[in-house]
């Protein structure tokens, strides 16, 4: 697990969000719902990301046990993510979250290319 910045947090959420609040953890949450994905996939749905913000946030998620990643020795390398059993606890909310976001978009009239793949 990632060394946390505090010896005791004040609230439950303030962790919660250390955990899933980097910039792309809840999106790479939301596209393992039900799947396992080669990183070059994720890498292809996260597109704005760099390598190695997508890098960082995969080793963060991984050793905060939310995620896991499984490597082949095959030339080249194949890499494969899914959710570990932590992580499945998640999927209600960010299931809930993907639906305020979309709320809002909706309200605000912001279009979004979302396909409702996952939820």
């Amino acid at each position: 697990m990632i060394k946390r910045r505090k010896e005791e947090y004040k609230c439950p959420l303030e962790v919660t969000m250390e955990i899933i609040g980097g910039k792309y953890k809840g999106v790479i949450i939301g596209h393992l719902i039900g799947k396992i994905l080669r990183y070059n996939e994720l890498q292809k749905l996260i597109s704005h990301a760099t390598p190695k913000m997508l890098i960082q946030q995969l080793k963060e998620l991984e050793a905060d046990g939310i995620i896991k990643r499984k490597m082949y020795p095959i030339v080249p390398p194949k890499t494969e993510y899914s959710l570990t059993q932590r992580g499945k606890t998640l999927i209600p909310a960010i299931i809930e979250l993907n639906k305020w976001g979309m709320d809002y978009l909706k309200e605000e009239n912001i279009p979004c290319a979302y396909n409702g793949e996952n939820n």
